[in-house]
């Protein structure tokens, strides 16, 4: 290799600088040349319209109400394949968004501020909701805001649960109580209707995804971790083939699924959204406020609590959060709490008026499902979550018995709730994909012997190279 000239070496240089000065109010260089605590923001909307406008405009406003904060855009959206790379190098925004599948795997790697004394400060101590808080937290620190929640519970299309004859005259739905249940309400809806009785995805991760929730409630533990550090897959177990048997029965012994089995997230919406199917999985409004856009109608939908498998009564806590990176400095997680504030706030503030006011408006514009009461990210009796519900009350555009059993579930959460598989969970939820394919196009799949490559795949191909 020819020796670095002296020019190549001053570009590379000049480059370096330069991309440290892009992060700026990173690492220490949190000031500016007035004096003010620069934060920068991520997903900040990179095209010209309604969400640009909105954003700028909350910039401005906050930023005259905050002179020591200067908010620097950044148009970097949360990205797997790009995260750690610039969680590494230090070049996050400061403010930066994630998925709850996500949050333990950064506050493993310490990617993420401690923001608990900032939060404490701002008055948000005891207000969230204790399942969300265990979520975000480590060792006694807060290492997220939480933005949105929500638990997976079972979603029905309500025309062809009255033909089964499992829809109460005032429009309640039948709850099933166990997952061998759904297969019998799912067993009545094909033979009263002609309609697949259940659908669920098995692609693009998708059916991993949903995959895992229901294994939990078989007693399926997918992965753990050893005193040395070292994450080891444990999924092939006889509590994980009987989970996967579960669904390879509902294919070719209840018949109650659709002919197709290379199902991704879309071709599950359609297939729920054109009335082609009775029951699927639901974490809260998704896909319920995606589906009516295939033809189903809002008041044609209804959402009912997570049934209990032979092991576990457990559900799924997913959604989104916003964190602080590991580089701010106090004053910038100080600014950045109150930024967020904004935003994500357990009070009753003229802009959560305006804003909650103007989502549920938009919702029912788009035709989607107004009615359902997710879990929120704060205590039940916080202001927000009062005034929220109270809104969706008055603007409901479904039957409010359609959604109550969900709602209730939501409200009281009477069983375990587990977030999000901890390390690589993306990667796991493909492979999973993988052993619902097989199982549901073979007959005579093996499926110890599907999970035991499966297991082996996971650990060789991600575990051991973390």
């Amino acid at each position: 290799m020819k020796k670095m000239t002296k020019a190549v070496a001053l570009v590379l240089a000049l480059v370096l600088t330069v991309g440290m000065l892009a992060g700026c109010g990173a690492g220490g260089n949190d000031k500016n040349e007035n004096g003010q605590t620069v934060i920068s923001v991520g997903n900040w909307p990179s095209k010209e319209g309604e969400d640009l406008d909105a954003k700028n405009a909350r910039k401005e406003a906050f930023e005259a109400a905050n002179p020591d904060v200067v908010i620097e855009p950044d148009l970097w959206a949360f990205d797997r394949k790009t995260f750690y790379a610039k969680a590494a190098g230090g070049q996050l925004p400061i403010v930066y968004n994630a998925g709850f599948t996500e949050i333990t795997e950064i506050m493993s790697s310490e990617y993420a501020a401690d923001i608990s004394d900032a939060l404490k400060k701002y008055g948000y101590e005891g207000m969230f909701n204790p399942h969300v808080l265990e979520a975000i937290s480590r060792e006694g620190g807060i290492y997220a805001m939480p933005k949105m929640v929500t638990v997976m519970g079972l979603m029905v299309n309500t025309d062809l649960y009255k033909e089964a004859g499992l829809l109460a005259e005032d429009g309640t739905p039948q709850q099933p109580e166990t997952w061998f249940e759904v297969v019998e309400f799912a067993k009545k809806i094909k033979e009263a209707t002609g309609k697949s009785g259940f659908v669920m995805p098995t692609a693009n991760g998708s059916g991993g995804w949903l995959f895992t929730a229901l294994a939990w409630a078989f007693g399926v533990d997918f992965m753990e971790k050893d005193a040395d550090g070292k994450w080891h897959a444990t999924f092939n177990t006889p509590e994980a083939a009987e989970a996967l048997q579960f669904v390879k029965d509902m294919k070719w012994v209840h018949d109650i699924l659709p002919s197709n089995t290379l199902v991704d997230g879309a071709e599950w919406q359609k297939i729920f959204g054109t009335g082609n199917a009775g029951i699927t999985f639901a974490a809260g409004e998704y896909p319920a406020n995606v589906v009516p856009k295939y033809g189903i109608q809002p008041n044609q939908i209804g959402l009912i609590a997570m049934p209990k498998g032979p092991k576990n009564h457990v559900t799924l806590l997913a959604g989104d959060v916003t964190c602080v990176s590991n580089v701010a400095t106090e004053d910038q997680i100080d600014a950045a709490i109150r930024w967020l504030g904004g935003e994500i706030t357990y009070k009753v503030t003229d802009e959560f008026k305006v804003n909650k006011a103007k989502e549920i408006d938009t919702k029912l514009a788009n035709n989607q499902i107004v009615g359902v009461k997710s879990i929120s990210v704060w205590s039940q009796d916080a202001e927000a979550v009062k005034y929220e519900h109270q809104l969706i009350d008055e603007k409901a555009n479904v039957n409010p018995n359609h959604v109550k059993l969900y709602n209730e579930f939501a409200a009281n959460c009477p069983c375990e709730i587990r977030a999000e598989e901890p390390v690589n969970a993306q990667e796991l939820y493909k492979i999973l994909d993988g052993c619902l394919q097989e199982v549901l196009s073979n007959k005579d799949a093996d499926v110890k012997a599907v999970l035991e490559k499966a297991n082996s795949d996971f650990q060789a191909n991600y575990l051991d190279i973390m």
